[in-house]
């Protein structure tokens, strides 16, 4: 057994984003996520953003893809809401890539449906069971 780590949160997520612009204009003006974190290094040769929804822990940093990585995953991320209806509702109507129903498989799982970005990336939205 190793000695005692010293981890204390997940603090955040990569996400492949090829195009980081189109990827923050999505994550914050069509998910209403904030910035968190939008900075060039590498002599501005490179870009680290960070995003979150308001008063979230965890942040999703929006990364260039990796060298001979994946454009585009299913990232595992699952977002909460605190109105299924009308969030899939408004993503489908701003033309979203949303499944086309949300899944309902009743207790103890959440009602879901799973979105792409515009990069593809999959992420799933609950709506967690009271």
């Amino acid at each position: 057994m190793p000695a005692k780590l010293h981890i204390t949160e997940v603090g955040r997520v990569a996400v492949p984003a090829a195009d980081q612009d189109r990827a923050l204009e999505f994550y914050v003006g069509t998910l209403g996520f904030e910035v968190r974190s939008d900075e060039t290094f590498a002599d501005g040769k490179m870009r680290w953003i960070e995003v979150a929804p308001a008063g979230a822990v965890t942040a999703i940093a929006l990364t260039p893809p990796m060298d001979g990585g994946p454009t585009a995953v299913d990232t595992g991320i699952i977002i909460s809401t605190g109105d299924i209806e009308a969030d899939h509702a408004a993503l489908k109507a701003a033309g979203v890539d949303v499944d086309p129903e949300i899944a309902r498989w009743g207790s103890p799982v959440p009602p879901m449906f799973r979105l792409r970005d515009p990069a593809g990336n999959s992420l799933t939205i609950v709506e967690p069971i009271e």
